[in-house]
């Protein structure tokens, strides 16, 4: 790239993006990496430092004479609103700039009582955390739902799964009360960009795959979440299975693998073979306690999974298969049958280096998710250059 053309790039925004990264850290930095004149430079930083977006520090090492001005992503210079929910358990918190959670709050609800019930719940819990922060800090806000979400509207789109909630755009709701920019994703999704930021980022390609009361899946491809076209990508939940019985899916086919292998279908078949469970935590002391019918059934649920995924990887070829939810983190023996059948199905090339992992954040993937959904989208340059042009 040209001097003249790097120049041209080189816009507040971006300066940012260079500051935030550590790519440069000082005005002859970023006059260095980006061919701008050192008047340039000053008014891009000056215009940075008067949004609070950046900071000074006289620390940096001196070369001999004066120290350098080392400048910081200000990272308490505003916060972002984010919320996890789940069937039937929600986290909300408040992070900082750097997707750091400053306040949060779990609470028990059930998300089919539907958006008039649940999003103001939400939004008095953000304004109970912000506390005495000034709505001015607020910069975006965002939430994973479990449910299929276009995401470019923020629509819910599942007939059968938050039904009170299809054709509901979520982000005008919140706007209203709180105008900042809304991002709004499947819960899966935001598990595996949490899991990717936090734990994988020198990898490209990542499959984050939830197993619990329901089975999804989010997609990293080339250290990008994979949307598809309309927000539908990674239901592996409604792929099929062979010989699953004639099960009756909640999506209005047979034998889906969500249908035969969740957590709810376990509950569900045991409950038929007899057995007196309510929650998952009952199914683990069964485990526990080597009930061999309950081993039986939950390593039978780890071999469908393991057929689905076995057939993800091939199509996906990721670095890391990442297993997630309170299934999946309950039962070894699932999770020991997953990972035979993937290793035994898959294509010798698609796991020559793969790596089938157990989730490092758990549940906190989802709040941390959020919040790099929401940052990447109001700290990007197009939104920082946006911002300042309409001051």
């Amino acid at each position: 790239m040209s001097r003249r053309t790097a120049a041209s790039l080189a816009t507040s925004g971006e300066v940012l993006r260079l500051i935030r990264t550590g790519e440069a850290v000082t005005r002859a930095d970023l006059g260095r990496v980006t061919g701008l004149s050192r008047p340039a430079v000053q008014l891009r930083v000056a215009e940075l430092l008067e949004r609070g977006l950046v900071v000074e520090r006289a620390d940096a090492p001196s070369t001999g004479g004066r120290p350098p001005v080392r400048l910081e992503f200000d990272a308490a210079g505003g916060v972002v609103l984010v919320a996890a929910l789940g069937a039937s358990r929600t986290r909300v918190a408040v992070c900082d700039l750097a997707g750091r959670e400053l306040a949060g709050r779990d609470f028990a609800i059930d998300v089919e009582q539907g958006p008039d019930v649940v999003l103001p719940l939400l939004m008095d819990t953000w304004d109970d955390l912000l506390g005495d922060r000034p709505r001015s800090m607020v910069k975006g806000a965002g939430m994973g739902v479990p449910a299929t979400v276009e995401f470019a509207e923020g629509r819910a789109e599942s007939a059968r799964v938050m039904a009170s909630w299809t054709g509901v755009a979520i982000p005008p709701v919140v706007r209203e009360r709180f105008p900042v920019p809304v991002l709004v994703d499947n819960d899966v999704n935001v598990l595996a960009i949490g899991e990717h930021r936090g734990v994988y980022p020198e990898l490209a390609d990542l499959m984050f795959v939830k197993v619990s009361t329901r089975i999804g899946a989010g997609v990293v491809a080339g250290g990008e979440i994979l949307r598809g076209a309309m927000g539908a990508a990674g239901e592996i939940g409604h792929i099929p299975v062979r010989d699953g019985g004639g099960v009756l899916c909640r999506c209005g086919n047979v034998d889906c693998v969500d249908s035969v292998a969740s957590g709810t279908a376990l509950l569900r078949d045991l409950r038929a073979a007899g057995k007196d469970v309510k929650s998952v935590g009952d199914v683990t002391a069964l485990v526990r306690a080597g009930d061999a019918e309950t081993m039986a059934m939950v390593r039978e649920a780890g071999r469908r999974i393991g057929e689905v995924l076995a057939g993800a990887v091939n199509i996906l070829n990721p670095s890391v298969l990442v297993l997630g939810g309170d299934v999946a983190e309950a039962f070894g023996p699932l999770v020991s049958s997953i990972r035979e059948v993937v290793y035994r199905r898959s294509t010798a090339l698609a796991t020559r280096r793969l790596r089938i992992e157990a989730s490092r954040l758990g549940a906190g993937a989802g709040i941390s998710g959020c919040a790099v959904m929401v940052l990447d989208h109001v700290l990007s340059p197009d939104a920082i250059d946006d911002s300042l042009a309409r001051r």
